[in-house]
């Protein structure tokens, strides 16, 4: 077999491409294939598909193909161009590349699971020796194919974020599907607009089939779903997690205003406790479980407060928003009569919004996704070592979480 008829099939080219010339360059590891057509062929118009005489040829253009033989791949070839009397003096379409893709489609597939696999473009580039730069092209045209394929489905459930970008009060707006676990949206900042935006890009019908939204309790969301989403305000939920995380943080002021008094004292109780008192009872050490044992059975104001938060997770085993309003309001009397400021200040925001914490026992949603999906995002950020700007994380975010169909 020549090695022109071997490179037709390695390339999967058909009438009337064929392969004209193959050159090896052993001194710079390189082969390059030349393509070419016999003349007098006509050629369709990529938009309305009228077959057309050649009206002249593009210059010459090269895409990387798949290595073979372990060296660098080229194609060369020079592209007709065509003129349509609708759309002018156009490029035809050609069956190895994607229009302005610098790959073959089979090189572009590769990058895009090198991308995948290593999680980082810089680690996608040494495995696949290409630049950082052509990486990313891929990555931002993968991510622009594959939206563009997105059907407009009902999303039922959905959970909104809010995700710091960079240090400082930086943050971006996370929508995700539940139930598919993908990112859907992501937007800059985190005020009432961000929010706005997502559910503006949405059909009436899409509103009007979101069953339930999990969210913390940041008020310009709150406010946005409401004035977007019809009978709304049966549909928030206010994400069990975040109100824990709220009563954590409660625990912890109380317990440092007692090692403060405690430590004047000359008892040490308290020091270095901080974190048994953060961290879930079951995921303590073997080593820490007999220490948090005696802690928790003491008569310290953090043992009592850690108590009050941890009963108020017997909340979310009611499936009866009526018999979950009882149980709060018998928890809300002993947090509100407990002395301790900080648990009380907690217990009376959860009491002013009671009614979107016990939806939860209407939809049983929590932004438990929206958590693993931010651990991926953290972890995509942190092998980047960041990112140059927004957009580039908004184009990780969605190339690895958006679910989206992103090969050529």
């Amino acid at each position: 077999m020549r090695d022109t008829e071997l490179y037709e099939q390695i390339l999967g080219l058909k009438e009337p491409w064929k392969v004209w010339e193959v050159e090896l360059n052993i001194e710079e590891g390189r082969v390059e294939i030349r393509v070419e057509h016999p003349e007098g062929m006509r050629w369709k118009c990529p938009h309305c598909a009228r077959e057309l005489s050649c009206y002249d040829h593009s210059p010459e253009r090269t895409w990387r193909h798949l290595d073979t033989c372990q060296l660098e791949t080229h194609l060369h070839a020079r592209i007709p161009r065509v003129q349509c009397p609708e759309h002018g003096v156009v490029q035809v379409s050609v069956p190895w590349a994607e229009e302005r893709g610098r790959f073959t489609l089979l090189m572009e597939r590769f990058i895009i699971q090198a991308l995948l696999a290593c999680q980082t473009t810089q680690g996608a580039c040494d495995l696949v020796r290409i630049s950082w730069d052509q990486a990313w092209h891929v990555a931002e045209r993968a991510v622009a194919r594959g939206q563009s394929r997105k059907e407009a489905v009902l999303t039922p459930r959905i959970g909104v974020d809010e995700k710091a970008f960079r240090k400082g009060h930086s943050y971006m707006t996370v929508v995700n599907d539940i139930d598919r676990g993908t990112v859907e949206y992501v937007t800059e900042d985190r005020e009432k607009a961000s929010l706005e935006r997502y559910y503006a890009g949405l059909t009436d019908e899409q509103r009007a089939g979101i069953e339930a939204v999990a969210m913390d309790m940041w008020e310009p969301y709150v406010q946005a779903t409401l004035e977007a989403v019809p009978l709304a305000k049966e549909k928030i939920v206010y994400d069990r997690f975040h109100i824990m995380q709220h009563l954590t943080r409660a625990v912890d002021k109380v317990r440092k205003a007692e090692n403060r008094v405690l430590s004047q004292e000359g008892d040490e109780r308290l020091k270095k406790t901080k974190y048994l008192w953060l961290t879930t009872e079951e995921n303590l050490s073997e080593k820490q479980q007999p220490t948090f044992a005696a802690l928790k059975r003491s008569d310290l104001k953090t043992a009592r407060a850690w108590g009050i938060k941890e009963n108020l997770r017997n909340l979310w085993s009611y499936t009866s928003p009526g018999w979950a309003k009882r149980f709060f309001g018998k928890w809300y009397q002993w947090a509100s009569r407990s002395r301790l400021e900080p648990m009380k200040k907690v217990a009376q925001m959860l009491q002013r919004r009671l009614e979107n914490v016990v939806t939860y026992c209407k939809h049983f949603v929590t932004n438990a996704v929206a958590e693993g999906l931010n651990s991926k995002i953290m972890s995509l950020k942190r092998r980047a070592g960041g990112f140059r700007n927004a957009e580039n994380f908004k184009t990780a975010i969605y190339f690895h979480c958006g679910g989206l169909s992103l090969n050529p």
